[in-house]
């Protein structure tokens, strides 16, 4: 229609065009980057305009790579194309504003926060009104802020569900509408990476390897261990995602991670963090000894002191992957007030540093086959694959050196009727490691190297059989 084209289409950023928040973005690159809270209050203190002013000129986002709402995006340009124009109005920083103006290429005109007014709600309103008029524009939002603005407008386009379609109804007409995207909940669970639970069996460890399996007071306090662990480690994961968003989006994989991809609010992640760890937190204070607290504390700390800055260390960055794996094993025997045995920890020190290993060995891979020579965020180059293989094969090596001699020691005849029987068990586990990393050679493995041997069936086999030759020589069915 002639009166559609004429009048201004007005659209908002956050949650609109783009599918994040990019004052929540610039605070966690600060965050990661350059955190001041001190100054960051300060700022907040002259009102939120400054605030953002303050961030932007501390923090540089690569708006490049923010998660566009594609959908809207393609409608905006076909508007465009029938001759609408078309103006970005946002409570952004107005350098923020400009820079995905300029990427996007769509819009003839930018208002924007500017360090004193924080272009929001009936600011914004007012600003539409005094440049077109009331009804003298559409305009495109995404949350209820945008209330104010569409009791001005002539057309309401909304990015969202039903509830915000009814609340702008009866305002201003509706339409066309734009989905909000995938429900945030699936997203969510997701995000909280259940299925890398699986790692936290390692509590399990100390248990078995004591033989005491069979006692069901010991098995729910490492049953209650394995919970407490995987609540603490989904938080580990919320941060991390939080924090790598901009190496994450230049990942081939990584960049579908609910946070990157834009499929889970921001700021729901950053919430459930303190709700996760404070739940891990009572029933480690209520139902398990003292020392599993501060061993899992320690598990929190080491993990935190990771995502901010240890994994872009190389060597460190796979000690830290380690050390953190063989924590677990701690844990479980902190769990039931059993000392860790030397052998154990031992073993797990150089079986989970070549995995670690294996992982960077498998991202190194990929980054060649790209035609990249760093990873990023991290510190290695691909130059260093022959160095990381020689030492993950060293390392899963030396873990099948240390099994075997612990065959011949004191502690195995004290807990096994056959210790002898366990001597089988090496030429399996060195089977194993041999063909992982003939797999990471070949770039046929997973980049996580523990999630790879669940879903193999060679691994399931391999670990079934040492199982089986665990409990012959536990119960001395050979003889």
């Amino acid at each position: 229609m002639a009166d559609a084209d004429s009048t201004v289409l007005a659209v908002d950023l956050d949650g609109t065009l783009l599918r994040t928040d990019t004052l929540v973005e610039s605070l966690l690159l600060l965050v990661r980057e350059r955190p001041d809270p001190v100054g960051a209050l300060r700022a907040l203190g002259r009102g939120r305009a400054a605030l953002k002013s303050w961030v932007a000129d501390r923090v540089q986002l690569a708006v490049e790579d923010l998660p566009l709402n594609q959908p809207l995006v393609d409608w905006l340009r076909s508007e465009r194309a029938a001759g609408r124009r078309l103006v970005l109005v946002t409570a952004a920083d107005r350098r923020i504003a400009d820079a995905v103006a300029e990427r996007v290429d769509l819009f003839d005109d930018v208002l924007a926060s500017d360090g004193a007014l924080n272009l929001k709600g009936k600011a914004k309103a007012a600003a539409l009104v005094s440049r077109y008029g009331t009804r003298g524009f559409d305009y495109v939002g995404d949350t209820r802020a945008d209330l104010q603005v569409w009791r001005e407008a002539r057309r309401a386009i909304v990015v969202g569900g039903p509830r915000l379609q009814r609340a702008a109804g009866q305002l201003a007409p509706v339409g066309p509408v734009f989905a909000a995207g995938d429900a945030p909940w699936r997203a969510l669970i997701r995000a909280l990476r259940l299925h890398q639970w699986v790692k936290n069996l390692l509590v399990f460890v100390p248990l078995l390897a004591a033989h005491q399996f069979a006692d069901p007071n010991l098995l729910l306090q490492v049953i209650l261990a394995f919970l407490a662990f995987g609540l603490t480690a989904s938080a580990v994961y919320l941060i991390n995602d939080l924090l790598d968003l901009p190496d994450d989006r230049r990942h081939p994989s990584k960049c579908r991670r609910p946070f990157a991809a834009g499929t889970l609010p921001l700021l729901w992640g950053a919430g459930l963090v303190p709700l996760l760890l404070m739940a891990a937190a009572v029933i480690s204070l209520l139902a398990l000894p003292a020392p599993f607290l501060a061993v899992l504390a320690l598990y929190f700390v080491l993990t935190a002191a990771y995502s901010f800055r240890l994994k872009r260390l190389p060597i460190i960055d796979v000690l830290t992957l380690a050390g953190l794996y063989t924590l677990r094993v701690i844990a479980g025997a902190a769990a039931i007030l059993v000392a860790p045995s030397f052998w154990l920890l031992a073993f797990s020190v150089f079986i989970f540093l070549s995995l670690a290993l294996a992982k960077r060995h498998t991202e190194l891979r990929m980054l060649r086959e790209r035609g990249e020579l760093t990873a990023n965020g991290r510190g290695w180059h691909v130059d260093d694959l022959s160095i990381v293989q020689s030492l993950g094969i060293a390392a899963g090596l030396s873990s099948v050196q240390v099994l075997a001699l612990y065959i011949d020691s004191a502690a195995a005849r004290r807990l096994y009727a056959v210790p002898e029987a366990l001597w089988l068990a090496c030429p399996l586990l060195l089977y194993w490691i041999s063909r992982l990393w003939f797999k990471a050679h070949r770039g046929e493995m997973h980049d996580d190297p523990v999630v790879f041997a669940l879903r193999d069936r060679v691994s399931l086999v391999t670990g079934a059989l040492i199982v089986g030759v665990t409990v012959v020589a536990t119960t001395g069915l050979m003889r």
